[in-house]
């Protein structure tokens, strides 16, 4: 069921923050400890980073070969440095094409955008209901076919109607439109979510039937100090706290953390 990853801080190199770890990404994409469903992620990866010093779109490194099989991500990630990341490892849902246009993060303008989780029978069930109810311009953004793009382009389209309401409004609004198409349809929602604008990290972690997938957060290791790191699974040994089910944790530039109910 995928592991992701984000970070929001100092300025790190994407080696210490993808490699150095004890059960880094890496390690979670052949050998994750809290999956719920599949044995590893060995269906593509993404990083997704913001330039430490300039306000440009981000930046997406993407590949659909396993990441441990990638032979250019260990010399990039020793000179790319960045205090906003997101990554990711892929486990694909049966049925979903291996190819760069499923491959995540998503991006559009300065968002960034990374789902772990699923929608049953996507196909079959809620994929036209979500199209149906997208604004034009992000009905047009889809590319692939997974529901994780589905779901992005889901939030875009509730940002654009609530323009004026805060990004936290309009990944809830998301959460609640899927969590009542997936009733009204009778199938299981999956959502850990954490999406950025390079400023700040919006996450939620939520399923329509407990349990949700894990999800952690941990703030100012002495190893990363002046930051807070989400992961689905901890990257080594600290004060990881597990994210309350059902939840929306916000993370503003101050690296302060908020936490609200969904």
């Amino acid at each position: 069921m995928c592991r992701l990853l984000a970070y929001l801080g100092s300025s790190v190199t994407l080696e210490n923050l993808l490699y150095k770890p004890e059960h880094s990404l890496i390690v979670q994409s052949y050998q994750p400890r809290e999956m719920t469903s599949g044995v590893v992620n060995a269906d593509g990866f993404g990083v997704g980073w913001y330039h430490s010093q300039r306000n440009t779109d981000p930046f997406t490194y993407r590949n659909t070969l396993p990441i441990w099989n990638d032979l250019n991500l260990p010399e990039l990630s020793r000179y790319v440095e960045s205090k906003c990341v997101l990554a990711y490892v892929r486990s694909a849902t049966p049925g979903q094409a291996l190819d760069f246009a499923n491959c995540q993060p998503f991006n559009y303008q300065q968002q960034l955008f990374i789902h772990n989780g699923y929608i049953e029978n996507f196909r079959k069930t809620l994929h036209r209901k979500i199209r149906s109810i997208l604004t034009p311009d992000f009905y047009e953004q889809i590319n692939g076919s997974t529901d994780s793009e589905h779901i992005f382009a889901l939030l875009l389209s509730q940002s654009q109607i609530n323009k004026h309401r805060p990004p936290e409004s309009a990944l809830r609004n998301t959460l609640v439109t899927l969590l009542e198409m997936a009733k009204r349809h009778q199938v299981k929602v999956s959502a850990n979510i954490v999406f950025s604008d390079g400023n700040r990290l919006i996450a939620s972690r939520f399923s329509s039937n407990a349990p949700a997938p894990s999800l952690y957060w941990l703030k100012n290791h002495q190893n990363f100090p002046k930051s807070v790191i989400i992961a689905s699974e901890p990257l080594f040994t600290g004060n990881w706290t597990s994210c309350p089910e059902n939840t929306i944790i916000s993370v503003g530039e101050d690296c302060d953390i908020q936490i609200k109910p969904i």
